[in-house]
């Protein structure tokens, strides 16, 4: 055999042995989050790496990165973009660059409880809004609970004139800058990752969050006032790029769909019980004072928030807050 048609069958060998290798690669999807491995969302995603690991085999492997050890959540959608991460799950304030309509979950006092966000987020509106970023590149794969919000503070909190003047640390969210507006606080946007800081510094007097983040993050120990105001809603968009999500072969999406799903229903089962459990463990700590309003006090702070209802309700749509409304009734 000639020297040229041995060379040009080595490399036809090689380049096919390549070839498999390549085909053998792992898909890697890199899941990044901003809060502890003990809480709701942080449990979700080793849950979903089990799954994922127990049904794909090689095919696939979830890298999970909490505490915003890869990205924060203010870069991480930039990040997923550029093919840098593929699944993360900000909070829902985090998508105002992308749409309007998801502020609609920052409004304060929208929703009673979890079961009446549930509802809402199962309704034809509410997986409606999953989709409403597929223009920008995002697609969203489901909702994840952490709880309603509440408010601590370095001062006692009763009425809504309690708060003036002092600065609350927010997510960036032209919704939350106006609810703590409406209450003449100051509103400061900054990392999560820098609130216990900021805290424990004094650089701000208080800031908004649900049990489990208060208590995963220690926050309590830092602020010696909590009130249990469930004034908002604390959820997060378990989300993907749609060039990601739409590249994967068909039975490996709807696998990972699947083990999405089952995750993300075990994690809000979690959030329903660390909503009781933890804000137990910082009664107990004894380190702050939980302060429960009475019907009449809450009655304030509806009042005084709710006209940032009418601030956004062109950007939202009337129908849309009207509908979230409703899922209290039912």
């Amino acid at each position: 055999m000639k020297r040229s048609t041995l060379a040009a069958l080595s490399l036809a060998i090689a380049t096919t042995l390549g070839a498999g290798l390549a085909a053998a690669d792992p898909i890697v999807i890199k899941f990044a989050h901003v809060v502890a491995e003990n809480t709701p969302k942080g449990l979700m995603a080793d849950r979903f790496k089990e799954l994922v690991a127990e049904r794909l085999g090689d095919k696939v492997v979830v890298e999970v990165y909490p505490n915003s050890q890869l990205f924060g959540d203010d870069k991480v959608l930039e990040a997923m973009q550029l093919g840098d991460v593929q699944l993360a799950a900000p909070a829902l304030s985090k998508f105002s660059r992308y749409t309007d309509v998801l502020a609609l979950y920052d409004l304060p006092f929208l929703f009673e409880d979890l079961h009446a966000v549930d509802r809402f987020q199962q309704s034809e509106a509410g997986q409606g809004l999953l989709r409403s970023m597929e223009k920008k590149g995002l697609i969203g794969l489901g909702y994840l609970h952490n709880g309603m919000k509440q408010l601590s503070s370095s001062q006692p909190l009763r009425v809504p004139e309690d708060a003036k003047g002092l600065k609350f640390r927010i997510m960036a969210s032209e919704v939350l800058e106006a609810q703590f507006e409406a209450l003449d606080a100051a509103p400061i946007k900054k990392p999560f990752s820098e609130v216990f800081t900021l805290l424990q510094t004094k650089a701000i007097d208080g800031q908004e969050n649900t049990w489990s983040n208060m208590y995963s993050k220690k926050f309590f120990e830092v602020q010696p006032y909590i009130t249990e105001s469930n004034h908002g809603l604390l959820d997060y968009l378990v989300v993907t790029s749609t060039e990601f999500w739409n590249g994967l072969p068909d039975d490996v999406r709807d696998t990972l769909k699947a083990a999405l799903d089952e995750s993300i229903a075990y994690g809000n089962r979690i959030a329903y019980d660390k909503e009781a459990e933890d804000r137990q463990a910082i009664i107990d700590s004894k380190r702050t004072e939980v302060i429960e309003l009475t019907p009449e006090e809450r009655a304030q702070w509806v009042q005084a928030m709710r006209p940032v209802w009418k601030q956004f309700e062109d950007e939202i749509g009337a129908d849309l807050i009207d509908a979230a409304y409703a899922a209290n009734q039912e």
